[in-house]
């Protein structure tokens, strides 16, 4: 049998797949498990303010899945802890993306942050949904742009 080639996109059944290279070769391997974080863009937050509230977001929302979905927790350590950071543009749209999330039953951590630094107090700035199944959570944030 041919050794499928991720780089020309002639991969055939292994569509899907993300590969990984395991002593030079290229194995196919699927993650089933990731978490997303979604930011607010319009707050026009710094760097490290950015890495700071994502990272708050992330935590929570991990600390949650342990707690409450111990296995799907486990597997997405075990496969290398899949994030992807996805921004909109208002608070309002945050909370449409959060609570359309909620009510499909993926834990999410909203994020208000203490008003230290860069943005007021209690201001909404992110949140994380998951870990959790990424074919689920891409159906609702498949749609929003990287940050």
């Amino acid at each position: 049998m041919p050794v499928p080639n991720p780089e020309n996109g002639r991969a055939g059944a292994f569509r899907g797949f993300r590969w990984l290279l395991i002593n030079n070769f290229p194995m196919p391997f699927l993650f089933v498990y990731k978490q997303t974080i979604v930011i607010r863009a319009d707050l026009k937050m710094g760097r490290g303010k950015l890495a700071a509230q994502s990272s708050h977001a992330s935590l929570s929302s991990y600390k949650h899945v342990l707690r409450t979905n111990p296995d799907i927790a486990k597997n997405w350590e075990s496969e290398g802890q899949m994030k992807i950071v996805l921004k909109v543009g208002s608070e309002e749209e945050l909370l449409e993306y959060y609570n359309k999330a909620k009510a499909v039953g993926i834990p999410c951590e909203l994020i208000r942050d203490a008003g230290h630094t860069q943005v007021e107090p209690g201001t909404l700035t992110c949140f994380a949904a998951g870990p959790w199944k990424e074919n689920e959570l891409d159906s609702i944030f498949g749609k929003l742009k990287l940050l």
